[in-house]
């Protein structure tokens, strides 16, 4: 048997261009709650709050509910305001041959991320920790401090950073050039927060 040719990148961006066209708010509060509630029910999903981890039948049930939902619904473009459609065959194909091991970082500050399998043997392998506002907007008066207060915490391994409100004075607005302008800046920043901490190579 073939395999079927792999999605690549390309792929992607025409589906986005060319798939069906749907409101943003119809797919945020009608599509996506509607199908959910009913893979709920029919899956049979219920969460013990007392519990961490599902166990292993409820998180196979999971994983098949989140499956259908993705092959049936897709994946909503915001900018092309269009669904990415794809099947099931896509979707096992791409999750078999992600890759199992990531490095993230550089030098003595480089970590890597191991993919932990539910119920397997590698639980001795840390999570990575990542820390940061995660796109928060921040001052330009305080950026750099916030950022250098996560960078310096040991336990943190990666940082997730935040995004200026303002620059020079300036309202960052999408897509202009003040919004190039501060993301540059925003990267120095991080970076050099990294560095205050005494960790340059460490992930961003």
């Amino acid at each position: 048997m073939v395999r079927a040719r792999r999605v690549t990148l390309i792929d992607v961006e025409n589906r986005a261009k060319t798939g069906p066209k749907i409101d943003e708010k119809e797919w945020d509060f009608k599509i996506i709650p509607q199908k959910t509630r009913e893979l709920v029910k029919e899956y049979g999903i219920k969460i013990d709050r007392k519990t961490f981890i599902p166990d292993g039948d409820m998180a196979d049930r999971i994983y098949e509910a989140g499956l259908r939902l993705l092959t049936e619904l897709g994946i909503y473009c915001m900018t092309t305001g269009r669904v990415i459609k794809v099947t099931e065959d896509e979707i096992r194909d791409g999750l078999k041959h992600a890759p199992r091991e990531l490095v993230l970082g550089t030098g003595r500050d480089a970590v890597r991320m191991v993919q932990r399998k539910a119920g397997g043997s590698n639980y001795e392998v840390k999570p990575i920790i990542q820390g940061g506002p995660t796109g928060a907007p921040c001052s330009e008066k305080w950026f750099l401090q916030i950022h250098t207060s996560y960078a310096q915490e040991g336990v943190v391994d990666t940082i997730v950073n935040g995004v200026l409100s303002s620059f020079q004075g300036w309202e960052v607005v999408p897509g202009s050039v003040v919004e190039l302008k501060a993301v540059k800046v925003e990267q120095q920043l991080v970076r050099l927060a990294c560095s205050n901490a005494g960790r340059p190579g460490m992930a961003v």
